[in-house]
């Protein structure tokens, strides 16, 4: 009766189930996988987010396919306050209503059912889905870990095959918070123009990095056809509000090419509504105040955690640039989603085990920097008395 497109494993994972026995046995669980920062303390300006929602504009029924001129200025607005980019033409634009959705415009407009896209490994756990609602094919290539994360160009180079239609970087990525160098930039241009392939990059944890010099966005790549992915959802901790885009860029006559292919698919959904893209100037503006709380935040559990790692030789965490989360490095005494199980059984502390991001063996443990300090300091301590326990 279902489409083979839709037959995932639909049953709940271990961790899901015990995290349910554990809550309801009446335990108070310290959740160190928030990624939901509506419900991680942060002070909001609720009063101008509603506000902005209230706009008589939207009683007015104007589809543009783009988006309105408005919100889609008010994007540009911000590559240049925010990124330095000046030359950003609006009509580069197009928004939709969540990266994913922008993902499927982007696998709609470049691939064929069967078509190949390359994406990193490690990574968020949404590439797989979308690849199975479009028909396409996930071949990942591997993100390597010495001295720091970059990714492995030889791996890459021999992955690429006649039905290969894009490189998917996530820029950091998630979750090993790592940034596409400006070397690696230069490799993956000449690597899309040998093979005439475009670059689709995924931006949403672009202005969380961790040091004070600002990262370059591949908004502003004009050697191949890229399109760059990113929203309010992270840009200022808004993922309710459903405000993101697709900027493209590249090679002027292939850049015009697309944006007329991509404007047809979002004419043919119009998935976008009135008050939330009146609403776009003040969401984004809603970063400069919630952004220094969130980088506050994740600077502090950082250096706590370093502070207690320190005073042990169980595991260590790797290196990171951006974005909400951390990679520690455990020692495999059990896989990584047992170890996660009995964490949670005994000292009540959820993380996710490496394996829910495609690491490629045991030994890893990801944790999320947007806790609140507290609790993210009494988890980080449970976690290593189990961590020494068992060693």
């Amino acid at each position: 009766m279902f489409s083979d497109r839709t037959n995932w494993k639909l049953t709940r994972n271990r961790l899901t189930e015990t995290l349910e026995e554990v809550r309801s046995s009446g335990a108070r669980v310290l959740d160190l996988t928030i990624s939901n920062p509506t419900r991680a303390g942060l002070r909001y300006d609720n009063t101008q987010i509603l506000q902005s929602l209230a706009s008589p504009q939207s009683m007015d029924y104007d589809p543009q396919p783009k988006g309105l001129p408005g919100a889609r200025a008010a994007v540009a607005e911000y590559y240049q306050a925010a990124h330095g980019i000046h030359n950003l033409d609006p009509d580069q634009l197009i928004l939709t209503t969540s990266t994913s959705e922008g993902y499927s415009f982007v696998f709609r407009l470049l691939c064929n059912p069967g078509d190949e896209l390359l994406v990193p490994k490690p990574s968020y756990p949404l590439f797989e889905f979308l690849a199975d609602l479009e028909d396409v094919k996930l071949v990942p290539y591997p993100l390597i870990y010495d001295h720091g994360w970059q990714m492995d160009f030889p791996s890459l180079q021999q992955a690429v095959t006649e039905r290969t239609r894009s490189i998917v970087v996530v820029h950091p990525n998630n979750p090993t918070g790592s940034f596409v160098q400006s070397h690696e930039l230069e490799s993956l241009n000449g690597l899309c123009r040998e093979h005439a392939l475009a670059l689709v990059a995924d931006e949403v944890f672009l202005d969380y990095a961790h040091g004070l010099a600002p990262r370059q966005s591949f908004a502003a790549n004009s050697d191949v056809l890229t399109f760059t992915l990113s929203g309010v959802s992270k840009i200022s901790a808004l993922p309710q509000m459903k405000v993101a885009w697709i900027v493209t860029s590249g090679p002027a006559a292939v850049v015009q090419a697309a944006q007329s292919r991509l404007e047809v698919i979002a004419d043919t959904y119009l998935s976008m509504n009135a008050p939330i893209q009146w609403a776009t100037p003040t969401l984004l503006d809603q970063r400069k105040s919630i952004q220094q709380q969130l980088l506050t935040r994740v600077l502090a559990n950082l250096k706590e955690l370093d502070r207690q790692l320190a005073a042990q030789q169980a595991c260590q965490r790797l290196d990171v640039e951006g974005g909400w989360y951390t990679v520690l490095r455990v020692p495999v005494t059990q896989t990584d989603e047992e170890l996660a199980v009995a964490l949670l059984r005994s000292k009540a502390v959820l993380v996710h085990p490496g394996h829910f991001y495609d690491f490629p063996s045991d030994g890893y443990l990801i944790l999320s920097l947007i806790t609140p300090e507290e609790d993210f300091a009494e988890g980080i301590g449970r976690l290593l008395e189990l961590l020494v326990a068992n060693c």
